[in-house]
């Protein structure tokens, strides 16, 4: 195994065109501990094969895989020698249009299959590129040999022990030879059949590999040159943040922050492996290193901002003083498979979170089925266009008089539900969605830009 062992993975604009494929190449090139690429599926592929995989006539879905494939043909063209690279993309599209043109019903686990399309494509033509590019043979590596799930299809949860067994079999001689290209996002069951790790999951997959091949650093490299203190579409002030801990990133992106995917740093942590955020864009420019002790530990490092939350309260007298109301609510919502965010209570009330955006698949609903059992025994009541802020840092549920100053500076601002003290890391709140990037920029300036 090399001395310094890295997992590199390229986001979905990074594999935008021949020209930014290039640009990874280069960046890949210019580091020989970069052993184990991983790729997304080239820019708008996904959405593409999303609509794809919808109840649509035969001829549209024809359509589609026809302009999937000259999309990705036509970056095969720009290399020197395309012949075995359009051959490979060929008999890639030629089994999409073969899925396009049967009649079949659109299960989850054929929505897998489709999505999985995607990153093969991308994968077997960034091999090329980089081949090109270092005049070295690269290895093309199927990650559905490695990354083994359960069969929980749009959202599949890794076998952590296999994969941990797998990897190492399999690629450990691979990449004392060369360098290895693989796909992010898709895996496999017991059984072999095609499973996704959900929407945004090219991340977590390349963590998964880092973790089971005891790498050193795991590099994600996207189209921002950093993580920052907020998001700069919403704070001019914004600034980036070069050095943040593992728990200050778990927190900021599960609330919000779309740089990393919020399985990501679990690997991580688990074994203790830096991780480093930077732009494909712009290489040059120092990114964001994310390490488990950093040197500072500002009370608020970041805020962040997460749309489409859905705040549900339900009341019942059957609270009061006894015991089994929480485990019958909440047992409901396991069996509908309801992930939860943020939860606070009273006497005889409980109001949580959940996120409104349900168009990843795997997602699932607040349907009149689950409304109706909840009415059963309790009061529901329901609120959405609704936004979650969260300031993250270190130390905020023992720092003595953070709460005055925060929430005095939204004295106009009708705030919907609070969550402080269950982490140290994070301070959470709802506003109304059309009041939420006004917060982020008031709180930003008070405790980020003027601290």
């Amino acid at each position: 195994m090399p001395d310094l062992f890295k997992v590199s993975k390229f986001g979905g604009t990074s594999m935008a065109d021949a020209a930014a494929m290039r640009r990874c190449a280069n960046i890949v090139k210019g580091d020989p501990d970069k052993k184990i690429i991983v790729v997304s599926a080239t820019a708008g592929t996904t959405n593409l094969l999303s609509e794809f995989a919808t109840d649509i006539p035969t001829e549209q879905r024809i359509a589609i895989s026809k302009q999937i494939r000259d999309k990705h043909l036509s970056i095969c063209h720009e290399l020197k020698h395309p012949g075995n690279v359009l051959k490979n993309v060929d008999i890639l599209c030629d089994e999409l249009e073969a899925i396009a043109t049967r009649k079949q019903i659109m299960t989850l686990m054929l929505r897998d299959e489709i999505f999985s399309f995607g990153e093969r494509l991308s994968s077997v033509i960034f091999k090329a590129i980089l081949e090109e590019a270092t005049g070295d043979r690269i290895h093309l590596f199927d990650a559905r040999d490695a990354i083994i799930t359960d069969n929980n299809f749009g959202s599949a949860e890794p076998d952590i022990e296999v994969i941990s067994e797998k990897c190492p079999a399999l690629l450990e001689a691979l990449v004392m030879e060369s360098r290895v290209v693989t796909q992010g996002f898709i895996g496999s069951d017991k059984k072999g059949v095609t499973t996704t790790l959900g929407r945004g999951g090219s991340d977590y997959s390349a963590a998964l590999f880092a973790e089971a091949m005891n790498a050193d650093v795991l590099e994600i490299w996207t189209d921002v040159t950093a993580i920052y203190t907020t998001d700069p579409r919403i704070a001019g002030d914004a600034r980036p943040i070069t050095e943040i801990s593992f728990d200050e990133a778990a927190e900021l992106s599960v609330f919000g922050a779309k740089v990393l995917h919020p399985a990501t740093m679990v690997p991580a942590i688990r074994k203790n492996i830096r991780v480093y955020v930077g732009s494909s864009i712009h290489p040059e420019k120092p990114g964001t290193w994310i390490v488990k002790e950093t040197r500072q530990k500002p009370v608020i490092r970041a805020i962040s901002l997460r749309r489409n939350q859905t705040l549900l309260t339900v009341h019942s007298l059957d609270m009061l003083h006894r015991h089994g109301f929480l485990a019958k609510f909440f047992q409901v919502l396991a069996n509908y498979k309801i992930s939860v965010d943020l939860v606070t209570t009273s006497e005889v009330s409980v109001a949580l979170t959940l996120d409104s955006d349900l168009n990843a698949p795997g997602n699932k609903k607040l349907t009149e089925k689950v409304l109706n059992e909840l009415r059963s025994f309790c009061e529901v009541d329901i609120e959405d266009k609704l936004s979650l802020i969260a300031l993250i840092g270190n130390n905020l549920d023992t720092t003595a008089g953070l709460s005055g100053p925060v929430f005095g500076a939204l004295e106009d601002v009708n705030i919907r539900m609070i969550c402080h003290g269950a982490s140290s890391h994070n301070l959470c709140f709802l506003v109304a969605e059309n009041e939420a990037e006004e917060v982020v920029r008031v709180l930003h300036k008070k405790f980020i830009s003027e601290s």
